[in-house]
């Protein structure tokens, strides 16, 4: 999860980070016509007890080191660097600080978890703009889902929806470039732009016949995260869309005004919501538990640390139904497992996207940082977020033909259920 300093809290903060928007992954292309060469490290390499290490002066230099497998050799790091330096076609045009962070980048990518990221000072300073709620872009959640880049979620009257994109659509080429082994950090600089550029995602979409191409005019994107109205039902619909820095603020609005009104009962809509902060999540799911374990974050070592109910509950006494897909993930996914294991509410909609890892944001030097998976997530009764998701009680789709004809039967069903006293 992500440690992060928010104006509403001056503790180090945890994030969970379902995708942030539009972090996608460059394509990687090998092959070509190559020449290689023996040198001398190489034949050093044949020497199982020898373990070499680069320094920062660039010198090649024998030495041990305990936390080292024997067969680790750091010079074979400066090696391609010089060798890049003194043989590449351009190299003149090659920076330092460009291949060093590529090299970052690609020894943070060997871990093999899509969540684990190098982002540099740019995409450190995107990020957190991100999670403020303004940026530039087609508005639209993104993340890997068996090893495909998906849409988890377009956010609500963003370029991207206006575009046609819906949750768990596959995305294959962006401006042409196929995505195939695509890496999360890098890609945000291939879908994000400026205000009024245009981005081309051709899509796979379940239903299609063949893929298709996507053409978005980029917007400048900003994200009230709760929204709330009462129906005609007198039913009070709370949407979630992020649990961002704005959220708590706008959603303790949300509860005033429903105990001020006093509804027959509570929709919260965590459709399309990917994640945010814990401490809000947390935050929310306490509105309707008033004691007990929201969620537990599970160590490597087997070891768990149980988050708590903040003792407040106020909406607690209200029949409440969540409506989730899959584009819920992350913190939308604790809070509807914990209220649904907790008896608090009813689950309607479609199984979750299945984002429960762990985040910590390491801060790094000039500005970079590292977010590294350090732990899972587990619901009340020990469902593993990652593994399972959150499974509806009432399996109920939205499908293409529903949307286009203007219908929501997820909805109506949790509408339904809330008017059956």
């Amino acid at each position: 999860m992500l440690n992060f300093e928010s104006q509403h809290h001056k503790r180090r903060k945890k994030i969970i980070l379902a995708i942030v928007v539009l972090l996608l992954m460059a394509s990687s292309f090998y092959g070509g016509i190559f020449l290689s060469k023996k040198t001398d490290i190489d034949n050093s390499l044949l020497n199982e007890n020898t373990v070499f290490l680069g320094n920062i002066l660039n010198l090649y230099q024998e030495q041990k080191r305990a936390d080292l497998e024997a067969d680790v050799d750091f010079n074979l790091f400066w090696s391609v660097w010089d060798t890049l330096k003194a043989r590449y076609v351009d190299a003149a045009q090659l920076k330092d600080k460009e291949l060093f962070y590529g090299a970052v980048r690609g020894m943070v990518a060997a871990v093999g978890d899509p969540y684990t990221v190098f982002m540099n000072p740019i995409i450190t300073k995107e990020f957190n703009d991100d999670l403020k709620g303004t940026f530039e872009g087609i508005g639209a959640e993104i993340g890997i889902k068996n090893d495909v880049l998906t849409i988890i979620a377009p956010l609500t009257d963003m370029p991207a929806q206006k575009a046609g994109l819906r949750p768990g659509d596959k995305i294959l080429k962006i401006n042409g470039e196929d995505t195939a082994g695509i890496l999360i950090d890098e890609a945000v600089t291939k879908i994000r732009g400026e205000k009024g550029t245009q981005v081309t995602l051709n899509i796979w979409r379940e239903g299609f016949d063949e893929t298709k191409d996507f053409t978005i005019t980029r917007g400048t994107i900003i994200v009230k995260s709760v929204k709330w109205d009462m129906n005609d039902d007198n039913i009070m619909v709370i949407t979630i869309s992020h649990f961002n820095s704005d959220t708590e603020a706008l959603f303790e609005r949300a509860v005033q005004d429903t105990l001020k009104r006093n509804p027959q009962g509570i929709i919260l809509d965590l459709r399309n919501d990917p994640g945010g902060f814990l401490d809000t999540a947390i935050e929310v799911a306490s509105e309707w538990i008033e004691d007990g374990v929201i969620v537990s974050e599970q160590k490597s070592d087997g070891s768990k640390n149980d988050y708590l109910a903040r003792g407040r509950a106020r909406l607690g006494d209200y029949k409440t139904v969540v409506l989730v897909n899959k584009g819920s993930a992350s913190a939308s996914e604790i809070v509807a497992g914990a209220l649904k294991d907790n008896g608090k509410a009813g689950i309607v909609g479609e199984q979750t996207f299945g984002k429960g890892s762990v985040q910590e944001l390491v801060p790094l030097e000039n500005g970079s940082s590292l977010k590294v998976t350090i732990a899972k997530w587990l619901t009340p009764n020990g469902v593993n977020i990652s593994q399972e998701g959150i499974a509806p009680d009432e399996s109920i789709e939205f499908t293409t033909e529903d949307y286009n004809a203007g219908k929501d039967p997820q909805m109506e069903k949790a509408v339904e259920i809330l008017n059956n006293k």
